[in-house]
């Protein structure tokens, strides 16, 4: 039951082969993704915002600013990924950044972030060859190497799996 909680999307896939329909379709849900977010939100309480969506989980608050730090995180390696080569890109301690203070403040400059991360993350990728999603960066935490299709397919996935905690939480709060 937890890991239905904790993974309401199933886990990230990890796909053999990534196609052009593909990369097309996941596009679109980056493109698309800050307007279901604010959907998902809009009209939600303080009191609704703080309700997390399964015991010792984050709070709708809080997913939301992840989602912004995260996403932006996302943008910048893939414009590592398209201007170095090999870019080991840093990464941070995300259970650590929800602790932080402007975890408590309002979500509207977090989704604003959202709406102008995707809004470029989408265009650069509408305007990406075949062969740039071949470009790869290094995630040292992991010791391995991700290629663009790969990192597309994650964040992806990453949208999916954080609005279905939002939609637990807000579940969990009626």
């Amino acid at each position: 039951m937890d890991d239905l909680l904790r993974f309401p999307v199933g886990k990230c896939p990890k796909l053999k082969t990534i196609g052009s329909d593909q990369l097309k379709q996941w596009t679109k849900a980056i493109e698309e993704f800050p307007s279901r977010v604010k959907t998902a939100v809009e009209g939600l309480s303080d009191k609704e915002l703080d309700n997390p969506y399964r015991k010792d989980g984050w709070t709708i608050r809080q997913l939301v600013h992840h989602l912004a730090d995260s996403h932006m995180n996302a943008y910048v390696r893939f414009k590592l990924a398209l201007t170095e080569k090999r870019p080991v890109i840093k990464p941070y301690v995300q259970d650590l950044w929800a602790k932080q203070p402007d975890y408590e403040g309002p979500i509207d400059p977090s989704l604003g972030i959202l709406e102008g991360v995707h809004h470029r993350w989408a265009k650069l990728l509408h305007s990406m060859k075949p062969e740039d999603f071949e470009q790869t960066y290094v995630h040292p935490e992991y010791n391995d190497e991700y290629d663009l299709k790969e990192s597309l397919c994650q964040y992806e996935w990453h949208c999916r799996h954080h609005l279905a905690h939002i939609e637990l939480a807000k579940k969990n709060y009626k």
